[in-house]
């Protein structure tokens, strides 16, 4: 646990101006590995087919690629169709690492963000991340786990001031609006120089204007829709259907372990006659 649990925490308030907009959506965008351990969601990776600058509605249902995920940090992941196939379930979560991994990289040695502390702003948000072993599990493309730490929009830290485009993206008029009945900020980002997508072939925002909302609950990417010409529509829809559900590890492996589910009641048959 970290020194300040901002998971339970209110999302951030309006703030006065853009000047103070501005560093709580990039702060919102740092916070992700912070807020949450576990969640369950359902994700749309196609065009974001509405007109206008709002996706506003139900833009996830009726969606023939639809997934339902289950995801719990650092490495869990399972995925179903809307249907109940099962796409992909992660098999190797206990796995244990030999000595050579260990003494192979210093990589090995950094420890899950949730084991180290951040710099806070004043608001509960992460103002500076620190060194840690990031990564969110991936299917399909690196826009998945993107959508999930959505850091690429503001960098590991503030940026001088002086310097002019040094951040990741610009911001447009930052918004709160209501996204699958939980708060979220939405602004319009453009792409600067540099700019370092988690997966260069499916970035969360492409050169010009993207259209991007944040959840203020949890710091996830929920909804993104590029604006300009380019490929119809690119973007993705993400609905929130719960944030720290505790998860067996049979959800998640191949082969069931017969783990009991604490959540449920065990009843005890106490036979009359004792």
């Amino acid at each position: 646990m970290v020194a300040w649990d901002s998971r339970n925490r209110p999302g951030p308030g309006k703030p006065g101006g853009q000047a103070e907009q501005a560093p709580a959506f990039r702060n919102l965008c740092r916070s992700s590995p912070w807020k949450w351990q576990s969640l369950r969601f359902e994700y749309v990776d196609r065009p974001v087919s509405r007109p206008g600058p709002d996706p506003s509605g139900d833009a996830a249902d009726g969606a023939p690629d639809l997934v339902r995920a289950w995801l719990r940090r650092p490495g869990a992941l399972r995925l179903e169709t809307a249907d109940g196939l099962v796409l992909h379930s992660t098999t190797g979560i206990n796995d244990s690492r030999d000595g050579f991994y260990v003494k192979s990289t210093r990589k090995s040695w950094l420890l899950p963000p949730q084991l180290v502390t951040p710099v806070y702003d004043g608001g509960g948000l992460v103002r500076r991340r620190p060194e840690a072993a990031y990564g969110e599990p991936c299917f399909g493309n690196g826009r998945f786990g993107a959508t999930l730490d959505p850091v690429e929009l503001a960098g590991n830290a503030p940026v001088p001031l002086e310097f002019p485009n040094s951040n990741a993206v610009e911001l447009g008029t930052i918004t709160e609006v209501d996204h699958e009945g939980r708060p979220a900020l939405e602004t319009t980002v453009t792409p600067n120089a540099g700019y370092r997508p988690a997966d260069p072939d499916a970035p969360l925002c492409r050169p010009g204007r993207t259209l991007v909302r944040i959840d203020a609950g949890t710091g996830v990417c929920v909804a993104s829709r590029w604006l300009d010409d380019g490929p119809e529509g690119y973007g993705h829809w993400l609905r929130i259907l719960a944030v720290d559900e505790y998860m067996l590890d049979d959800l998640f492996l191949a082969e069931s372990m017969n783990l009991t589910d604490v959540r449920r009641h065990i009843s005890w048959d106490v036979s009359p006659g004792v």
